[in-house]
């Protein structure tokens, strides 16, 4: 199925070929398959029942995500009590996944119907790729995991230490949604500072990519968007959802290194958690692809 939003700004940007989420295969091929259950975290994003969206993440141990057969994904983890996607998949719904290894700079997408099934999330996938390894720094797994006495923040907006936090971050992940089309879940990254924040906007460049326009081609039909932003050294994590949207204006973008666009995000409410049991990372080095980067 050819999906509206990604051919409107393929359009727009002059492609004469469309393509993107369509023609992507719903198949887990062996190679997919190895790399998922290597890894120590993915990213998953949803709708609630009001049709926000959130991001969050599962980690554990490898091998705790896996395929099982050609088109199923299971993850022997679920949403903590407090993530607002912790109660989601008790029925089932349409998921975007991002399985990411910081240290090779390698993700793959996972997109699909997922549904809680005895502590695990099981994942039947309609959409299955791997993504080129722009704009991701380096990090590798420490020991720590543990997890500590967990704190729960909620508000409808950012907080001074908040503000910080977005404004420091060279990674961030954003989910979307298109209804009748499903749920998504991608990267983003840059050098520190690449975010700023207004009150409660934050606006970022939407660097070259693969002209697939996943995200943007969903915010074009469903302005609902849910960011997650990882404490990476600490294991904790700040939760956001609103709405967001692409500003097309070129002398805008002009003024940013290396932006083709900018995305404004207005946050309508906020979710920061503190000792979660995720893996601690160490820093090694920033993408060469970040507009500015040494």
């Amino acid at each position: 199925m050819h999906h509206p939003g990604e051919i409107e700004l393929q359009r727009r940007v002059g492609m004469t070929r469309a393509w993107g989420s369509g023609r992507v295969g719903a198949d887990i091929p062996p190679v997919a398959a190895d790399f998922l259950a290597a890894q120590r975290l993915v990213v998953i994003g949803a709708a609630d029942d009001d049709g926000a969206v959130w991001a969050g993440p599962l980690a554990g141990p490898p091998g705790f995500a896996r395929a099982s057969g050609s088109r199923t994904v299971v993850v022997d983890r679920e949403p903590v009590d407090h993530d607002p996607l912790g109660a989601l998949f008790a029925t089932e719904r349409d998921i975007g996944m991002l399985a990411i290894e910081p240290a090779s700079r390698r993700r793959m997408r996972i997109n699909g119907r997922a549904r809680q099934s005895g502590g695990a999330l099981v994942l039947h996938t309609e959409q299955v790729y791997a993504n080129c390894p722009k704009y991701i720094q380096t990090r590798t797994v420490v020991d720590g995991d543990e997890p500590t006495a967990t704190t729960v923040r909620t508000s409808t907006s950012l907080d001074a230490d908040q503000r910080a936090w977005v404004t420091a971050a060279d990674t961030f992940f954003i989910a979307t949604r298109a209804p009748g089309l499903g749920a998504d879940c991608s990267h983003r990254g840059g050098g520190p500072g690449f975010v700023t924040v207004a009150g409660d906007r934050l606006t970022w460049p939407d660097y070259v990519g693969n002209s697939m326009f996943m995200t943007l081609g969903n915010l074009e039909l469903d302005p609902r968007a849910g960011l997650l932003f990882l404490d990476w050294e600490r294991g904790a994590t700040l939760q956001l959802t609103g709405r967001a949207r692409a500003d097309w204006d070129g002398e805008r973008a002009a003024a940013v290194p290396g932006a083709q666009r900018m995305v404004d995000f207005d946050v309508e409410r906020v979710v920061q958690i503190a000792g979660l049991a995720l893996p601690r990372w160490v820093f090694g080095a920033y993408s060469k692809f970040n507009p500015g980067n040494p």
